[in-house]
C-alpha cells in the first residue's frame, strides 16, 4: 500500500458504483457460506449514496483506488459498525484497523464509549479478527424465519 488516505463520504463523492464493487468483491467469500445471504447483495449505487447520507461513511483510498470502507450508525449507547469491507488484496495491511480507528474517533466525538457490530455465525475467521481488535462477543441472534443462531454481536469499549 502506498499512502493510504481515509476520507469521509460526503456529497462530493461520486464513485458509488466503484464503492459497491468494493463491497461485493470484499464480501464475495461469504456467498454460499452464510444463510441467509448477505444484505450487501441487495445494495445499489443509489442505496449506498442514501446510506452515506443517513450514516457516517469512510473510505480508504490507496492512490486513486478504493481499498476499503466502513459505515457507522449512532445508536442510543453505541456506534454500530456496518459494512466494514476491505479489498482482498489490501487485507492484513492495516486498512481495516485504520477504518475502525475512524469509527472510534467518530464515537468519541458523539460521546459514545462502545462500538457494536454483528458478524455471521459461520464466519469464525471474522470472530477471531474482531476479537484481536478488542471486540468481545456479547449476544447471539437469528434472522427472521430462522430457528438457529445466524449472527453474533460483538462490542468494544473505547476510551
Amino acid at each position: 500500500m502506498s499512502d493510504l488516505v481515509i476520507q469521509r463520504l460526503d456529497d462530493s463523492f461520486h464513485r458509488w458504483s466503484k464503492l459497491l464493487d468494493l463491497i461485493l468483491t470484499s464480501f464475495a467469500y461469504m456467498n454460499g457460506r452464510i444463510d441467509p445471504p448477505s444484505s450487501a447483495l441487495s445494495l445499489t449505487p443509489q442505496s449506498l449514496k442514501e446510506k452515506a447520507r443517513n450514516e457516517l461513511g469512510f473510505i480508504a483510498m490507496d492512490d486513486d483506488k478504493i481499498a476499503g470502507c466502513i459505515f457507522c450508525r449512532a445508536e442510543p449507547d453505541t456506534l454500530y459498525i456496518g459494512k466494514l469491507a476491505v479489498l482482498p488484496g489490501a487485507q492484513r495491511k492495516g486498512v481495516g484497523r485504520r477504518l475502525l480507528a475512524m469509527a472510534e474517533t467518530a464515537a468519541n466525538n458523539l460521546g459514545l464509549t462502545t462500538l457494536r457490530l454483528e458478524t455471521r455465525i459461520e464466519l469464525t475467521e471474522n470472530h477471531t479478527t474482531f476479537a484481536g481488535w478488542g471486540f468481545v462477543k456479547t449476544a447471539e441472534s437469528r434472522h427472521p424465519g430462522f430457528d438457529r443462531t445466524t449472527s453474533i454481536e460483538m462490542r468494544k469499549t473505547i476510551a
